[in-house]
């Protein structure tokens, strides 16, 4: 059992890293080579990878989506897609792509004379299953050695990890208030339950006890 606990945790552990992963704001050092249009099918499972709009939802199966091309600081291309979130989750609440990709089209540049520019977005990329990263903001940088610190990320992880504490000692103090009183009620009335039956096996014992040394007196006489 203390594997498949282990297993279990590791299992939840998983998801919700997976899901955090997927969720919180992550932010690219690149450089814009271009933007396009592309129309997408979302027919199939990975749908879930694209963004909904509240009027659009569950009514289309294909639609044009703006894309943002870039190359990153080791030279690796990174491809975003850029989707408005509207009101649904994540709550990032973008409602600016055609101002974000008009951003990207006057910070493309070329390996000669480059731009850098810092992407915040969240989501993966997978070209396996043409997954795509949404771009939620995009700003200038002076160049790529620039350091960016996740405010967003690290307050959110304060929280996360406050709120944890202060669930865990509720807890904490419900069991030691609530549960275990009751455990050690049920324990003492277990106890005394077992206390009974004791005595009266014990009682038991002692009359089959009599009644057996009686017979035996009777069955020495019937042999005299």
């Amino acid at each position: 059992m203390r594997y498949v606990k282990w297993a279990f945790w590791a299992v939840i552990f998983v998801i919700l890293g997976s899901w955090l992963h997927y969720t919180l704001p992550q932010h690219d050092v690149v450089r814009i080579v271009g933007t396009y249009q592309e129309r997408q099918d979302l027919n199939d499972w990975t749908s879930i990878f694209w963004s909904q709009p509240d009027d659009q939802a569950g009514t289309l199966v294909n639609r044009d989506v703006q894309f943002i091309q870039s190359i990153r600081t080791n030279g690796r291309p990174m491809v975003y897609r850029n989707e408005d979130t509207g009101w649904r989750w994540p709550p990032y609440f973008k409602f600016d792509t055609a101002s974000l990709q008009t951003e990207a089209d006057d910070l493309k540049s070329n390996a000669e004379a480059p731009k850098w520019a810092v992407v915040t977005h969240y989501g993966w990329r997978n070209e396996l299953l043409s997954i795509f990263p949404n771009a939620v903001a995009v700003r200038p940088v002076e160049g790529p050695d620039v350091t960016i610190i996740p405010w967003f990320n690290i307050f959110f992880f304060v929280f996360l990890g406050l709120v944890t504490l202060l669930l865990w000692r509720m807890w904490a103090q419900f069991r030691e208030r609530t549960i275990d009183p009751a455990l050690t009620d049920a324990g003492e009335v277990w106890e005394s339950v077992d206390a009974r039956a004791d005595a009266a096996r014990d009682r038991a014992k002692g009359f089959f006890g009599r009644i057996s040394a009686w017979l035996a007196t009777w069955r020495a006489k019937s042999r005299k």
